[in-house]
């Protein structure tokens, strides 16, 4: 199943940016439907900021802060005592691992088109699968689901 979970996930991300939810919502709506939790389903509004850039300001991609939305909820602390250099370096590699992989972090130099043309939403919907899948990719490279049960 663990091999299945990047293409899932890549699945279900762009599902739910083709029913119109934004970027980060999208990703991180992906992983709470594929990863076990008791959040209730209020928890994916969290994400809805971070579209377009944050609020389409065009700054750090919305699929890479739903991304580190979900490594947080994998690997965060869990209280003020705990050291945060671990999420820390999940949450730069991971940053360079996107970077790498589409080439930028800024919606602005990802995508160029104009926010309201196909074009734009076609690129998006592109990087947003792709983010995902680079996340489950990472995930499983980490060991980050830690026995955790994946939907079958």
């Amino acid at each position: 199943m663990s091999q299945d979970l990047p293409v899932l996930a890549r699945n279900k991300a762009g599902e739910y940016f083709k029913q119109g939810y934004n970027c980060a919502e999208s990703v991180f709506r992906a992983y709470l439907d594929l990863l076990p939790h008791n959040l209730p389903p209020e928890t994916a509004r969290l994400a809805s900021a971070f579209g377009g850039g944050l609020g389409r300001a065009g700054c750090i991609c919305g699929a890479l802060t739903g991304s580190e939305l979900v490594l947080s909820l994998l690997a965060g602390r869990e209280n003020q005592a705990e050291k945060p250099d671990r999420i820390y370096q999940l949450s730069s590699e991971f940053h360079n691992r996107f970077k790498e992989h589409f080439g930028a972090t800024c919606c602005r130099v990802l995508n160029k088109e104009d926010y309201q043309s196909q074009e734009h939403f076609r690129r998006c919907l592109k990087i947003t699968g792709g983010a995902a899948q680079l996340l489950a990719q990472f995930i499983l490279s980490h060991d980050l689901l830690d026995g955790l049960p994946l939907p079958q």
